[in-house]
């Protein structure tokens, strides 16, 4: 295998460069991200697409990780539920470590190759459910090993990655290698791969829950209403929608609990 996120930045001397050119040069890399991930776009619609009537059967989504990695699938899973009002155990991140890994690292905890799986199973799983493996370096054995075992049971398995041809890769059905070269700091896979990642797991879950008709238009219409923002931000559409004043959209937005809700009560009343 090619291992890019390890290779020597394409900058010298870092700490002799000044603020200005520093952050030039970090968003010059940046720049490179988007593109890397364009021309994954096959790669990844082959997987959603196998996810999304797995889905609909009451398979769950996976994402499963070790240190930035899997604190983005965390990230991804946990947006889920208040944007599309979904159930929590709909899109699941684990990390090697547990919780307590999200915010400081667990040594050694990314090097056991069974413990994936025994994380997912605290779960429960099904046929339909799929399992992610993100790693930029695609080497960790926390989540070869829980891609291996998940697919050695029928699960569908993928992959987000960030070098070609790894032992992850190898043992997933649907690999999405985004290849962003060298970090601005040597081997910081947080920085670009961090990213590449992060934007991947975006167009996974969003592109799932739209197919799932979680979205309407181009609306959040399921979204939970969790702090004041988001009661406004509900009245507004159901303004849009229905032609309702601002005060009708908001009682009835409070009396149905969600906007998709609201909107299909006034359709039916009228």
């Amino acid at each position: 295998m090619s291992n890019t996120t390890e290779s020597s930045s394409l900058y010298e001397n870092l700490e002799q460069m000044d603020i200005p050119s520093l952050l030039a040069n970090i968003n010059k890399e940046d720049k490179k991200v988007a593109e890397a991930v364009s021309g994954q776009l096959v790669q990844i619609a082959d997987l959603v697409t196998q996810i999304v009537p797995r889905m609909k059967k009451g398979g769950r989504l996976f994402y499963i990780g070790a240190g930035t990695s899997g604190r983005l699938g965390i990230l991804d899973a946990s947006e889920c539920p208040p944007t599309y009002g979904v159930p929590f155990d709909w899109v699941v991140g684990i990390i090697a470590g547990g919780d307590y890994a999200i915010r400081k690292a667990v040594e050694n905890a990314e090097d056991d190759p069974e413990q994936a799986w025994k994380d997912i199973q605290e779960f429960g799983f099904n046929a339909y459910d799929t399992v992610i493996g993100i790693a930029a370096s695609g080497t960790t054995p926390y989540v070869i090993g829980g891609v291996k075992s998940a697919r050695g049971k029928g699960l569908l398995t993928g992959c987000v990655t960030c070098n070609l041809n790894t032992p992850l890769a190898a043992e997933v059905e649907y690999p999405i290698q985004v290849v962003v070269g060298p970090e601005f700091v040597t081997g910081s896979t947080r920085m670009k791969a961090g990213t590449a990642q992060k934007l991947v797991l975006n167009m996974i879950s969003t592109t799932t829950m739209i197919k799932l008709g979680r979205v309407k238009g181009n609306k959040m219409v399921d979204m939970q209403l969790s702090n004041k923002k988001l009661v406004n931000r509900g009245m507004r559409m159901i303004m849009e929608s229905t032609g309702l004043g601002e005060n009708e959209a908001r009682e009835m937005l409070l009396l149905h609990g969600t906007v998709r809700a609201a909107v299909e009560a006034h359709y039916n009343k009228s």
